[in-house]
């Protein structure tokens, strides 16, 4: 998977393949990172790449100029195959759906992500260009680096060979529209409070249905509206009905 990141800030996007999962994945290649910065498309002698604002008001406005010479030139070195995304508050609010599907859909080789500052790019270039725009959620950052960060992690995480299991993407929390359910590592007690006998039991049925447990009951606890987006099974149902009892 190619990410192609257009950013005044590359030296912080670049971190993102410094370490960690993201790290390892670019180190055996299995994702492409290449920042470009609008500055080096800009005519004059300061390198602008801002101005006020048409109709007045704070702040400066990114220049469409400089920013479609940026889009093209990535254009023309990416793969046919790419989506270019605006990180943007006016978005659409990211999802695990959202990242399983870029990562999966066979049609997107390559993905741009747009990162604006100030107060936002001119709105020719989303017209023009913008095939997708996405939010982190309702609030505002000094401008979209941390949320390409954000979609580079998110997407890496579930291509072929990345992770060290296989499954491991798959058990995520929001993988299937709940929460994770917890886990538990050596000592088997700690401050009086024990690991969970069915998960030293070694009965892997059990141990299964306990975490399905757990995790509808996590959700319908602390993410409840994902609950109500969700048709529960018969024998999910029944397992949500047993949590609450249990904790009641």
């Amino acid at each position: 998977m190619r990410f192609d990141v257009i950013t005044l800030l590359p030296e912080l996007v670049e971190s993102v393949v410094q370490v960690g999962v993201t790290g390892r994945a670019s180190q055996r290649e299995l994702i492409e990172l290449h920042c470009w910065n609008p500055r080096d498309f800009t005519k004059d002698v300061h390198r602008t790449v801002d101005d006020r604002p048409y109709g007045g008001g704070p702040g400066m406005v990114m220049k469409a100029d400089c920013l479609l010479e940026t889009i093209r030139a990535v254009r023309a070195a990416t793969p046919e195959k790419t989506k270019l995304v605006y990180l943007s508050p006016q978005g659409k609010k990211l999802e695990q759906s959202m990242f399983r599907e870029v990562s999966h859909d066979p049609k997107i080789e390559s993905l741009i992500l747009l990162c604006g500052r100030y107060e936002g790019i001119d709105e020719r270039v989303i017209q023009l260009e913008v095939d997708e725009e996405w939010s982190l959620g309702d609030y505002v950052l000094s401008g979209g680096e941390l949320g390409a960060m954000v979609v580079i992690d998110a997407i890496t995480r579930l291509l072929p060979s990345v992770l060290g299991h296989k499954d491991s993407a798959e058990q995520d929390s929001f993988s299937e529209n709940l929460l994770d359910c917890g886990h538990f590592t050596r000592p088997e007690s700690i401050e009086n409070l024990d690991v969970p006998a069915v998960l030293k039991s070694g009965d892997h049925k059990a141990i299964t249905r306990w975490r399905r447990k757990q995790s509808l009951g996590r959700t319908y606890q602390r993410r409840n509206d994902l609950i109500e987006r969700n048709t529960l099974s018969v024998e999910d149902s029944k397992l949500l009905n047993e949590y609450l009892k249990e904790n009641n």
